[in-house]
């Protein structure tokens, strides 16, 4: 996972690409990053929103995390995406 200070990839900080290997998806790792995501997020920059492009099909994994839809979706590289805040 990559982490962005508020006003670099949006005017909140920001989490991209987290990626799991497919060959150790279903164990719980992508769950474990993004924990660890936004733990470093808040450590780095301090408590504040976290804004994300996240593919459509994950929506319900993120919002397990708090965040929420934000506007329309989109697409990138022909996948539908939309974005997402955790205030």
């Amino acid at each position: 996972a990559r982490l962005f200070d508020a006003g670099i990839s949006y005017a909140q900080a920001s989490i991209g690409r987290v990626v799991t290997s497919p060959r150790y998806r279903r164990f719980g790792l992508g769950r474990q990053l993004l924990q660890q995501a936004i733990a470093q997020c808040d450590t780095l920059f301090g408590a504040q929103p976290i804004k994300i492009g996240a593919q459509l099909y994950l929506q319900a994994f993120y919002e397990s995390f708090g965040f929420v839809q934000q506007g329309e979706g989109y697409l990138e590289d022909g996948i539908p995406h939309i974005y997402m805040l955790r205030p």
